[in-house]
This record gives structure tokens, C-alpha cells and sequence, in this order.
């Protein structure tokens, strides 16, 4: 929806100015695109901008996460090289924290709801109601349920939960209270909630289901990013 004419480097500094913390820098390219290494110098170029104060997902593995925290990332953020063949790759995981520690590591739980009766392709039995995280651009359905227990066993791994309510991604168009939450109930080591945001009353709605405990991300709602949210006013908004 929205094409930017500035780099990720003004858009790091940007940030810092204001000291927030804990942006995303997502690599859409996948390594095997001609257009991978354009994408990862915009990355490291924001990195180098705002030193320790991003994080950057996107193709992260245990072979590569490290150079990315060497480069000036806080954290990185991984879905598919631990959510591997539709379940937790407990090799994958271990050999993460082992390169980079627990402290450095977000695990992206980005999921989509099951209604119970969604027959899968890939499937021959339907599933128990809730929200599935999915992987390989949120096209993959896994076996993963997003559960307070899943939670407490992914906590040991990671220093961080992202969670993007896919199906609301990108739309404006409110966000999945259901999951907003069940992940405030939880409320143990820190959680960003992405999707839908479009306006304060979304914000207002997260500080409420998630009893305070739950950060946001806001992407295309954001003016800097083509939408009507205001920057600055959001900023004011949450400092309240």
C-alpha cells in the first residue's frame, strides 16, 4: 500500500530521536531473490543508524543470526527456521540460542484462527478451535497452537514473543480481541501484538485486554506510512 523514497537508515534514525525501542526491520526478500543482498544493506544500514535498538527478522537462522547482532541488532526475530515442517524444531531452537543466547532472540508467533471445521489441505482430521501460527509468508498452517502452555515452553527459548494476528494484517480494520487476551492474561516475558491497528480505540482496546502488558507495532495505519494515524499523536497517546 505504501512505497517509501527514504531509507531504512532515516527511518532508524528517526526513531532514535524519539528512543524507541524495538522496531522491526523485516527482510520481505527471500535469500534466493536477486533483489536479497539490496535488502539486507537497507537492513544493516539501519542497524548501523540505531545501534542495538532494532530488530531484524526475515530469513534469520542459527548460521546468520549472529552477524545481524554483531551489526547492531538487539534482537532477531524467527518464525520459519523454528516452526519447521508444521511443528517446533526443538535442533533449530537450541542451535539459535546457542548462537546468539535467549537474550538476543524474539520468536515470531504470528498465527491465523481455525474455526475447528477448517479441513486443511494437508490434513485429514479437523482441528480444535484457536489460533494456529503459521509460517512461509503465513501461508503454512502448523500444528501450533497458541496456548498459555505454548507460551510457557517457548518463554525458556526467547527474551521476547511477536505476534501478528494475520488474518487482520495490514487491513485497518480493528484487531483480534480474542487473541489480544489471551496473550495480556499470560503476560510473562514481554509480547508485541501486530495487526489491524487503525485507531486509538484499537490502542485503547490492547491497554485494556491486555492489561497493560502487551506492546504494539503499527505499520500502514501509521501516516509515515500512508495512513491517518498521526506519528506524534500516538506517541502521546501511549505515554499516558
Amino acid at each position: 500500500n505504501f512505497v517509501s523514497e527514504l531509507d531504512a537508515g532515516f527511518y532508524a534514525d528517526f526513531y532514535q530521536k524519539d528512543g524507541i525501542k524495538g522496531g522491526h526491520i523485516i527482510l520481505l526478500n527471500p535469500v534466493t531473490s536477486p533483489y536479497y543482498e539490496a535488502t539486507k544493506q537497507q537492513a544493516i544500514l539501519a542497524l548501523h543508524a540505531y545501534p542495538k535498538g532494532l530488530q531484524v527478522g526475515g530469513g534469520i537462522t542459527a548460521e546468520n543470526a549472529a552477524s545481524y547482532i554483531e551489526e547492531g541488532a538487539s534482537h532477531v526475530i524467527v518464525t520459519s527456521y523454528v516452526f519447521k515442517d508444521g511443528k517446533i524444531n526443538y535442533e533449530n531452537l537450541n542451535k539459535l540460542v546457542t548462537a546468539v543466547g535467549k537474550e538476543h532472540v524474539v520468536l515470531d508467533l504470528s498465527c491465523r484462527y481455525l474455526d475447528g471445521q477448517t479441513l486443511l489441505d494437508d490434513e485429514t482430521e479437523a482441528r480444535e478451535a484457536g489460533y494456529y501460527v503459521v509460517t512461509d509468508r503465513w501461508q503454512k498452517f502448523t500444528s501450533e497452537k497458541v496456548t498459555t502452555e505454548l507460551l510457557d515452553e517457548l518463554a525458556m527459548y526467547c527474551d521476547e514473543f511477536l505476534v501478528h494476528a494475520v488474518d487482520v494484517e495490514g487491513k485497518q480494520s480493528g484487531i483480534e480481541k480474542e487473541l489480544a487476551k489471551l496473550l495480556g492474561e499470560w503476560g510473562k516475558i514481554p509480547i508485541t501484538y501486530a495487526g489491524g491497528i487503525h485507531s486509538f480505540s484499537d490502542l485503547q482496546a490492547i491497554k485494556e485486554l491486555g492489561k497493560n502488558r502487551l506492546n504494539a507495532t503499527i505499520g500502514s495505519a501509521l501516516d509515515l506510512f500512508g495512513g491517518n494515524l498521526k506519528y506524534k499523536e500516538v506517541l502521546e497517546y501511549l505515554k499516558e
